[in-house]
């Protein structure tokens, strides 16, 4: 092999690229805490939605890639061995005994399109106005109604046909769900 190949060899294993850890079963926020504290650079994606707890909406942070998460590393200076016994990682993902690299272009599109997507998330409400919803609970139940308006973080506006009309009525948010 020729001595540019070599150097270029040694070039692109000298660049930090990313690689994917799979973390213990519910603990990839703590994996990526405590390798940020270690000084490496972590991609963790998540999503913001909304879920029902206790009967409310509430926006919670969820992983977009359960028990993964992506750490950027330099083949040659990186010092790969705290990784390991980092807690909430259970390893890194490799095949044979080799960790693979992850596409620089396909972090970059996640990079984007969470970037993207948290901002469309906070411009809209759980349900789009138009969008056809069914009542869950109440004397209008398994009624089908056009949702209209988030009133506040709890309420709704929903159109209802009743007596040839739509009639507007005001309920919990947490007693709609979407058509499918």
């Amino acid at each position: 092999m020729s001595d540019s190949m070599m150097e270029s060899l040694q070039d692109s294993a000298a660049q930090p690229r990313w690689y994917a850890i799979q973390c213990k079963g519910g603990e990839s926020f703590r994996a990526a805490e405590n390798l940020h504290n270690q000084a490496f650079e972590v991609f963790h994606p998540v999503l913001e939605v909304q879920k029902k707890r206790s009967g409310r909406l509430s926006w919670v942070k969820e992983p977009l890639f359960p028990y993964y998460l992506f750490i950027r590393l330099d083949r040659i200076a990186s010092n790969w061995r705290p990784i390991r016994s980092t807690r909430g990682v259970l390893k890194l993902v490799v095949f044979g005994n080799e960790p693979v690299p992850v596409s620089d272009a396909l972090i970059e599109l996640l990079q984007q399109n969470a970037c993207a997507r948290q901002d469309d998330i906070k411009a809209n409400v759980y349900f789009r106005a138009g969008e056809t919803v069914e009542i869950t609970e109440g004397p209008f139940e398994e009624l089908q109604a056009i949702f209209e308006s988030q009133k506040g973080e709890e309420r709704a506006i929903v159109l209802l046909n009743m007596l040839h009309r739509q009639q507007r009525l005001e309920m919990p948010i947490s007693r709609l769900r979407r058509v499918t």
